[in-house]
């Protein structure tokens, strides 16, 4: 069949990919974001290559002579990165960018893999190797929200399913129904210190999915860091949307959230 090539962005999720794709049997080849990629990755892929993150010409000549015939995009990578120059940016990736009326997510994405497809590599759904963490509809936590929580967290999943659409942002932070921050280019951590520093009385946080959720690209990705970010500014609640999300660090995180009475709830 080939092997998979690993486009790794940052956090443990490429290293978790890894190696559930190889338990399954597959040869998996990591294709390495440099100041991106998390290098103990090296050690749990057949093999590995690094790359600048805008040298695309040089990663599909060595996925090909590799014999990669299957992609998949795992892990965080900040959308800033696509607005600092085009310094170290290749023709191939100009190209794409060029053709583009905006630098949404998607936009991008669909035209590397249209890109991709033409030198045969199928850019591939990662989450059937991920099923143990992706988490189903119930609370997690010792306790559910509270009556005045769930009502924020409706309110928080509606403007956020908003945002989506419009490819802003997956996570929205709410207090009595008002918005306190949303996520933008920043990331869900800095969206969530931004919330902690306006509001001193605690609110609740909702990430979700796109409507139209390809999972090939950008699923939401919650981890330890997330959680630590709404211990420090005072968050109550989180609630993730089931069967498209990526929950890593599973145990940590409802541990931790238990000792500090935030409630989590996959909806």
């Amino acid at each position: 069949m080939g092997s998979i090539g690993l486009v790794a962005g940052a956090g443990k999720l490429p290293i978790i990919f890894a190696d559930l794709a190889r338990k399954k049997g597959e040869k998996v080849i990591g294709i390495g974001l440099k100041d991106v990629t998390d290098p103990a990755l090296e050690t749990h892929v057949d093999k590995f290559m690094w790359f600048e993150l805008g040298a695309l010409q040089k990663a599909i000549f060595a996925a090909v002579a590799a014999r990669i015939n299957r992609i998949v995009l795992v892990g965080k990578l900040r959308k800033d990165l696509f607005f600092k120059g085009d310094a170290g940016i290749d023709k191939d990736t100009k190209l794409i960018l060029g053709k583009l009326t905006d630098k949404k997510d998607y936009s991008i994405l669909n035209e590397a893999s249209k890109l991709l497809g033409k030198f045969g590599m199928e850019v591939i759904d990662p989450s059937p190797f991920l099923g143990d963490i992706i988490p189903q509809r119930g609370v997690l936590t010792k306790r559910a929200p509270t009556g005045a929580e769930a009502e924020d967290i409706r309110y928080a999943v509606e403007i956020a399913r908003e945002l989506t659409r419009l490819d802003i942002g997956q996570t929205v932070c709410v207090k009595n129904k008002t918005v306190i921050a949303s996520e933008a280019v920043e990331g869900t951590d800095a969206a969530v210190e931004r919330a902690g520093s306006l509001s001193s009385q605690g609110f609740v946080v909702a990430k979700v999915a796109r409507p139209d959720q390809d999972m090939r690209f950008d699923v939401p990705l919650v981890g330890l860091e997330t959680m630590e970010a709404l211990v420090k500014a005072g968050a109550t609640a989180l609630a993730l949307e089931s069967g498209k999300t990526f929950l890593i660090d599973r145990e940590e995180i409802i541990s931790l959230a238990d000792s500090r009475n935030i409630a989590i709830t996959v909806i």
